[in-house]
This record gives structure tokens, sequence and C-alpha cells, in this order.
């Protein structure tokens, strides 16, 4: 039997075969996707959905970029990501390079690959898809570029060209967290992560289920940080441990990227039950089972044998919906208070949901959790119209009178989307400046109203798209660095006082 030849063979073979430039074409090339387990596969277990691209299929959807005088795409995309040129470099074959294009410009290509919501940034902008002939698989393409780097070696240790002496302490290890950290520590900088939870990843690791995201790729992302001199200080929780100030009189400057981990509660009568779940502690729950921690694989916070309903229309409200399915609930019913276009959430992971058997109730509100405080026993449900737009643009729910129903359920899921915490309470950070939302003020270059403490990600902008915590993190180092940067050359400059005769 003849021997399949070497991966790196392989790709320059396929770029020696690829001399001239291989797009445009979306006419004669159909848009797919990665292949996609079926649904009653997906339901019993929390393996990842879609298998990865091929080289054949990998290069063919890279083709298919027209590569437009003005790129939509890359403007659509937070990062501002090369799109257009990873594109084609992909589609020439040339693999390496279009990772050392794509991981310039992010920290993590390969994670918001997977959990971007493209439809709804890069794919949505897509020219092509306003053509009408669906958009590049822009975030699969992504993905595949960087797990066939790491198959072949190309992600490099972080080796930085000196040290500076400059130590930096991070509060939180999620995107924006890994983000910051990453650079820093290229930059020569002591890096040191502050993380409350057991494991590194905050919610990559906690807050996202499996089959969206296997933990794997976020270790093998800290793992990366640690052997590249990355200090992880785990089931360290600042303001319990050491408050804010504390940790700014041990680093040379301190960057916040706590989160925001604060459920926002339901106001309808029993709202604020214990019988309630909350949706972050089941997701947690059901992500430490998935590591093995027995005391998080049943009770409470497992949905087995039970009618579930799950409140919300966000990201978040399906991660609970798809991880009830898989824990082999009776039943599972999401409520959602508008309509489908109107719904908040990636359209992809609907229809995902839909397929595995989850039903969902559009123009349904909770009007009252029924049962008493400790057990939730169902929703009393208010159906509603649409009328005028909104603040946000979207048309406003409205209640019709007289048109209530009572739905019976076993577990019954909140998932309304989160809020920052009280920072300068829970940091012990005082003097630390909130804006009107609650969250942290900054400058539109990261710096607080804290001498040397910088922030980003959700503890800035609240609840948001773990790709604007990637970029927030990447500006905050290049905010620190300098600033750092900035302060050893002036200190150096201070002459030196002559002793007193």
């Amino acid at each position: 039997m003849q021997q399949e030849r070497p991966d790196k063979e392989r790709y320059k073979d396929a770029a020696d075969a690829h001399e001239e430039t291989a797009v445009l074409k979306f006419t004669s090339t159909d848009q797919r996707y990665p292949d996609k387990r079926s649904a009653d596969e997906r339901r019993t277990d929390f393996d990842e959905i879609y298998a990865p691209f091929s080289l054949e299929q990998g290069e063919a959807q890279a083709e298919r970029c027209s590569q437009c005088g003005v790129p939509f795409c890359q403007s659509g995309c937070p990062l501002h990501n090369d799109i257009p040129d990873w594109l084609m470099l992909v589609a020439e074959g040339r693999l390496q390079e279009a990772y050392e294009r794509s991981s310039a410009t992010s920290a993590m290509p390969e994670v918001c690959g997977r959990i971007c919501p493209q439809d709804r940034l890069c794919e949505g902008a897509c020219v092509i898809e306003q053509s009408g002939h669906g958009a590049v698989t822009i975030g699969s393409v992504e993905t595949f570029i960087t797990e066939t780097a790491w198959e072949n070696g190309w992600v490099k240790p972080i080796r930085p060209a000196r040290k500076t002496g400059l130590s930096v302490g991070i509060v939180g290890s999620g995107p924006a967290g890994l983000s910051a950290a990453e650079r820093l520590a290229q930059q020569g900088h002591e890096v040191t992560i502050y993380e409350r939870q057991d494991r590194a990843g905050g919610l990559l690791i906690y807050g996202i289920p499996n089959f969206k995201l296997d933990k794997s790729v976020v270790e093998r992302r800290t793992q990366r940080l640690e052997e590249g001199g990355v200090v992880f200080k785990l089931n360290f929780e600042v303001g319990r441990d050491a408050s804010l100030t504390d940790l700014r009189a041990r680093h040379d400057a301190v960057y916040v990227a706590a989160g925001a981990y604060a459920a926002r509660a339901l106001t309808c009568p029993g709202g604020g039950g214990r019988g309630l779940v909350p949706a972050l502690d089941y997701l947690t729950a059901s992500n430490k089972a998935g590591f093995g921690d027995e005391s998080a694989q049943g009770g409470r916070l497992n949905a087995s044998g039970k009618r579930v309903l799950v409140i919300g229309g966000g990201d978040t409200a399906m991660d609970c919906v798809r991880t009830a399915i898989r824990q082999g609930a009776d039943s599972v019913a999401c409520l959602y208070r508008r309509d489908r276009v109107n719904m908040p959430g990636s359209a992809r992971e609907v229809v995902h949901a839909e397929e595995e058997g989850a039903m969902f109730d559009w123009l349904s509100a909770p009007a009252a959790i029924l049962g008493d405080a400790e057990t939730a026993s169902g929703v009393r449900i208010q159906k509603m119209t649409l009328g005028a737009p909104d603040a946000s643009g979207r048309r406003r729910p409205v209640a019709m009178p007289g048109q209530e129903e009572d739905r019976q359920a076993d577990m019954v899921i909140a998932a309304l989307g989160f809020e920052p915490e009280n920072f300068p309470q829970t940091l012990g950070a005082e003097g630390l400046e909130l804006n009107p939302r609650g969250a942290i003020r900054v400058t539109d270059r990261s710096r607080t109203s804290l001498p040397g403490v910088y922030a980003g990600g959700d503890a800035v902008r609240g609840a948001s798209l773990v790709v604007w915590a990637v970029k927030d993190g990447l500006d905050a180092a290049e905010t620190i660095h300098a600033d750092l940067m900035a302060g050893a050359r002036k200190a150096q400059a201070q002459p030196i006082a002559e002793p007193a005769e």
C-alpha cells in the first residue's frame, strides 16, 4: 500500500499547483460549510457538530472569494482581519502564509472561527452574499487555517526578543485576558493572570458548551501561554484573596478583564425565587461534568428526564436549550418575547436547536413563574405582539390582553443575559469609575480612572461577543506596552540626585 505523503509535502504541492490565483469561483462553486453530523448523532454527545474542512474543501471555499475592491467582510469584522488576503493565500495553497496573516490580527482565530456569529458580521457583509450566491464561509475557512497550523507546527512558542523586567497583572482569563496576555508576553513583559475558577479560560471554558467549542482548543492556548512564561493563579478571587489595590502595588500595570457575570433578573412574580436555574450556573455545571467533576453530574442542574423551559433569545439561551437536549431532557422549549426575525442570537444556532428537537414559542413572555420559593413548576406565558421599534431598532413586544396560558415544567432556566458586577466593591477598587450602565468607564485607549489600571472586554462593554473581547485585549496590550515603555524611558532620563554633603 502506498503511504500518504507527510502533510508539509502535501501543502507544498498544493501551493505549486496554484501558480495563478484561483478566486472568483462563486458562480461555479456552491457555498459549503463543513460536514455537519446528523441531529440524531449530535443529541447523544457533546462533541463539536462540524467536521473539519479537508484541504480540498478549504481551498474550494476560499476560491469563491470575489476579492472585491471594498472588502466589506473586513469592515464587518471587529478585528478588521485581512480576510480577502488570507482567503487568496488559501486559494493559492499558501496555508502557512495564510495562518501568519490571520494570526497577525487575532490572538485566537480558531476560536472566533467556531463561535463568532459570522452571519451577523463578516459573512453577513460579504458582497457575494448580497448578490444572492451565498457568502464565502469565512469562519469555517478561518478555523481550517489555524487547525492546519497547529497540526503542522506553524504555531510558534512565545519567545520575546528581549525581557523588559516589567510586570502586568491580569484579572480574568477569558478571551480579553488571554489575548492581552499573549501580546504582552510577546513584548517581553512578565504576565500573571488571576482567575477565580479552577481552570483558565473563563467563559470559553465554563460558559460555552463543548459542541460549539471543544475545551482542548482553549487548553492548548492556555498551555502555550504557560510555556511562554505567563503565570496562572487559579482559584484566586480578586477582592477576596487580594484587592485590586494590592495587585497594583505588586505589578507595574493591571488589566481588568473580569467579564460580566451578574445575571439579569426576571421582573415577573416569582422571577426572583430560588426555583429558577440561572443559565451560567447550569452551563458551568454541565461543563464541569464534562471534565469529570462528579459533584456536577446530577441533581438540580441536570436536565435528564425533565420538562425544560428556557427563557431568553440570545446565544446563551441556545446553549442551554441544546445542552438540555444532550442531557436527556424529556422535552425542551424556548420562550422568547419577540419573533424569530428579531431574536438577538445567531440564526444558525436556532436552526441547530430545531434540528436537535427543541421547540420555540415565539412572542411569549413570562408573566409569572409558577411554584414555590424553592421549586419552579412552570411558567405563566403572556402572548405578545410587536409594536413600534424601541431604542435598539427592534420592534417592541407588547402584551396581548387576555392571552395567557400556564405551561408546566420540571426545570425553568433563566437566560436573559448578563451585566457587569459592582467592580469597585467586588474587586476592592475604591475610585474605579463606572459608566451609566454599571460597567467600568475607560478612555478610548483602555485606561480607567485609576493610574496604571486598564480594562476591557465584557467588564467594559457589558455582555458582548468573544471577538470584541479579543479586540479589547489586543488594544489594551498595545496601550499598556506603550505606557510602560514611556514610563521606563522617563525613569531612565531622570538625573541621579547628588548625595547631600
